[in-house]
């Protein structure tokens, strides 16, 4: 270990979005930064086993079906595809050590000192990092604790076999099983699940509940679950995982289904049934930091713990685990840190399920109005009525705004269908800004696209229409 620490002003433990984003802000304003990551390169899961390899993989696998399924019917028929595993996974890594290699320069423009290893806190001051070179101890003033998420495998499930994947090992690639059963409807299990299937895997899904994504509204996950329909060989619900065991070249799985027992073979099993905080081992003990009971850290609004020397972001403080709610709570909190206390206002967070089609939402859900009986008024425009959607042979989609009953304003959007991820950027501006939907049906857009079906949503709004009061309901 080395004899003088490193000292800082900010100490960042965890290179993800969150971590990365506030170490590169609180560099910009005069903060001497030290970041520390024990992965082979910055971007955390996110960028080395989550979203961007994943969403590398749904693109080029979304061709096999624009290619064999979309095109035939348009009169554009082209050969059998063939596949390469090793150029895909080479394709994706290129692109992975592409944008490592940018974060790594950001940081070092701001003069970010990277300290690569394992840290666990001694104090709340003061941390040890475990890296190649040896033990590097790092003094800091002020600490953010951004070290994300692990994927959580159940206990009936747990097994040593490696054809027991977690999408870490399903973005590996390592072969296209002939019979894949996924285990959890949640974005997870369904993004890995369509590249496998568009791969040519038989997917089984099963979800211990009553639907898939739970917690999402029923109108949007409806439509993916219809298009699961034809992609995957079955999807079970209100199924759950009793045991697995392995013999030979199957793995066999025991369900239960409302009393009901099953067996059923595949050759990979991919459990996604949800994620766990990354903080085990860091020496958290030694500090005032307070966690849950499902061990997520326990923050104000501002991101500071009950430690007021350390801060945390991104999944390992629950809610969504999205890549850009860290990178959003890293500003709030490199605000606090450089300019005091400060009591943030919550942002608009959108999620996006990559899909085939797509799902987005952000703001105020039906359901979550119904569940805290709040009053609002729902309009909801399919995409069978939009000449852009026809002209791309994708009418599977729909348009929905929710809105409070009085003032029209819009309190939550949700889109289900292709590029919904790149549509739903006009809904979080409509949520975020206040706007009415009186404020949509003005906009001018152009013609013909998907943008125009938000519009044509607020035009089904209109308290005056009679196909307004047919489509809202409350």
């Amino acid at each position: 270990m080395s004899q003088t620490p490193l000292a800082c002003d900010l100490a960042v433990v965890g290179g993800g979005p969150g971590g990365y984003t506030a170490a590169f802000a609180a560099a910009d304003q005069g903060r001497r930064v030290v970041l520390i990551d024990d992965d082979r390169r910055l971007g955390g899961v996110c960028l080395n086993r989550g979203c961007i390899p994943s969403k590398a993989l749904l693109h080029a696998t979304s061709l096999l079906r624009e290619a064999t399924v979309l095109s035939p019917r348009r009169g554009i028929a082209f050969g059998k595809p063939s596949l390469d595993l090793a150029q895909l996974r080479s394709w994706t890594e290129s692109i992975l050590v592409q944008l490592g290699q940018g974060l790594e320069t950001q940081g070092r423009h701001r003069q970010v000192t990277l300290v690569r290893g394992r840290g666990r806190f001694t104090t709340s001051k003061t941390i040890h990092v475990r890296s190649q070179e040896g033990e590097v101890a790092v003094a800091f003033e002020t600490g953010i604790i951004a070290v994300g998420s692990a994927p959580a495998t159940p206990r009936a499930i747990s097994c040593d076999d490696p054809r027991v994947m977690t999408s870490d090992g399903a973005l590996q690639l390592e072969e296209i099983p002939k019979e894949l059963l996924v285990v959890g409807g949640g974005y997870i299990g369904l993004e890995l699940g369509t590249v496998y299937a568009a791969l040519g895997s038989r997917v089984v899904l099963v979800e211990a509940l009553e639907s898939i994504l739970p917690g999402v509204d029923g109108d949007l996950s409806g439509v993916v679950l219809k298009a699961l329909g034809g992609l995957f060989r079955e999807v079970r619900l209100k199924t759950t995982v009793t045991g697995l065991s392995a013999a030979g070249h199957t793995l066999t799985v025991r369900l239960e289904s409302e009393g009901k027992v099953d067996e059923l073979h595949a050759d990979r099993v991919l459990v996604a049934v949800g994620r766990v905080p990354n903080t085990e081992g860091l020496g958290l003990e030694r500090t005032r930091v307070q966690r849950d009971a499902q061990g997520f850290i326990t923050v104000n609004s501002s991101q500071q713990t009950t430690d007021p020397s350390l801060y945390a972001i991104g999944d390992v403080v629950g809610g969504k685990l999205l890549a850009h709610k860290a990178s959003a709570e890293a500003v709030v909190a490199v605000e606090a840190i450089v300019g005091g206390a400060t009591q943030a206002r919550p942002a608009v967070i959108p999620s996006v399920v990559f899909t085939d089609p797509e799902l987005a939402w952000c703001g105020l859900t039906q359901t979550e109005a119904q569940a805290g009986g709040i009053p609002v008024r729902v309009a909801r425009f399919p995409w069978s009525a939009s000449g852009r959607a026809a002209t791309l042979d994708r009418p599977d989609g729909l348009t929905k705004l929710v809105c409070d009953p009085e003032s029209e304003r819009v309190l939550g959007v949700g889109i289900a269908g292709v590029d919904a991820g790149e549509l739903i950027g006009e809904g979080v501006l409509a949520v975020e800004l206040g706007a009415t939907a009186k404020d949509l049906r003005r906009l001018v857009l152009p013609h013909p696209t998907l943008s125009e079906t938000l519009k044509e949503a607020a035009g089904l709004m209109a308290r005056n229409r009679p196909a307004a009061r047919r489509a809202v309901s409350s």
